[in-house]
């Protein structure tokens, strides 16, 4: 009797006080709700402005690094070609000497050469006119250099190394692989703002995109008073026809443009290719431009590149 009154009554102490009754649940609150998404969404906006911001920052940088890629480029291409106008060709054998006495036979520059009999090629070499020359509208820009053949270490037959802007011309296919003049044609297609280059009859090729301007100016030496001879920064109409072997050197100006359209402010503006002798004058207000150049990146780029002939072709050669 005594064991069954206690079990009745821990039997009624659990009944009455169960750990999961309906009197202690609570629900959010519609107040405490709308506070949790207005916070949510909060957070969202401010990642997505950071993840924005961030996008931009990424795009005109990769964007900058492409127009400083694609001048690298360019400028390396026309130097390249224009380092090596005016070099003539060494022949260290020019009477035929034995073999025996090759290392005492005297040598000389062949300066002129012609394509060999029976040819039909037309690129010959004559450093006082195919080293040099241009147009100025439009502006164009024409390298030549002289092109040999030597013993190369994996060929049998003699080969030769000097190759103009699209890496002609051919040394086994006729009538070019008898060219004796290396030739490079750079010219801007305004149409497709687009640095196109050709040479040794070979079809013009693009070889640098989003080109806003290309301008060259070549530097001549005025010795009209020898006391004070000074260098002229001249364009290609204003150099005669017997001044072109005189230019000691090359400046090359290319303006480029991006692909990320980008928000600027009124005004922005950049220094272009103009020759103008007040530097505000040659300022360009982006925000102006329209079409393709619309809302872009633009940098100009200069380089002057010194010729080899450095005024000799045309005098004593």
């Amino acid at each position: 009797m005594p064991m069954t009154i206690a079990a009745s009554r821990a039997t009624s102490g659990k009944s009455s006080h169960a750990p999961f009754s309906t009197q202690h649940q609570r629900g959010v609150s519609l107040l405490e709700l709308m506070v949790g998404v207005a916070i949510g969404l909060l957070v969202v906006a401010v990642a997505m402005g950071a993840l924005m911001v961030s996008r931009g920052i990424s795009g005109t940088v990769s964007d900058a690094s492409g127009i400083q890629q694609q001048a690298a480029y360019a400028m390396r291409v026309i130097g390249l070609q224009l380092r090596q106008a005016g070099s003539l060709y060494l022949n260290p054998n020019p009477n035929n000497a034995p073999a025996i006495e090759a290392l005492t036979a005297p040598v000389a520059f062949e300066a002129r050469a012609e394509p060999p009999p029976g040819s039909n090629s037309t690129f010959d070499f004559n450093p006082t006119t195919n080293t040099l020359s241009g147009t100025a509208n439009p502006v164009t820009l024409i390298v030549g250099y002289r092109r040999y053949k030597e013993a190369v270490y994996t060929s049998t037959a003699e080969q030769t190394l000097s190759r103009n802007c699209l890496g002609g011309p051919s040394d086994d296919t006729a009538p070019r692989m008898d060219d004796q003049r290396v030739e490079s044609t750079f010219q801007f297609n305004a149409a497709n703002n687009a640095l196109i280059c050709g040479g040794n009859s070979a079809v013009a090729q693009a070889i640098v995109r989003n080109v806003a301007d290309f301008q060259v100016r070549y530097l001549l030496q005025n010795n009209s008073n020898p006391a004070d001879t000074r260098i002229q920064y001249l364009d290609a109409s204003a150099v005669g026809s017997s001044d072109w072997g005189r230019v000691q050197a090359v400046e090359v100006c290319l303006v480029l443009y991006g692909d990320e359209p980008i928000d600027m402010p009124a005004g922005s503006t950049y220094t272009g290719c103009g020759n103008d002798a007040t530097p505000a004058n040659n300022l360009v207000d982006m925000t102006t431009l329209t079409g393709a150049r619309a809302r872009r990146m633009h940098i100009a780029y200069r380089n002057v590149f010194q010729l080899r002939s450095q005024g000799l072709v045309g005098t004593v050669l």
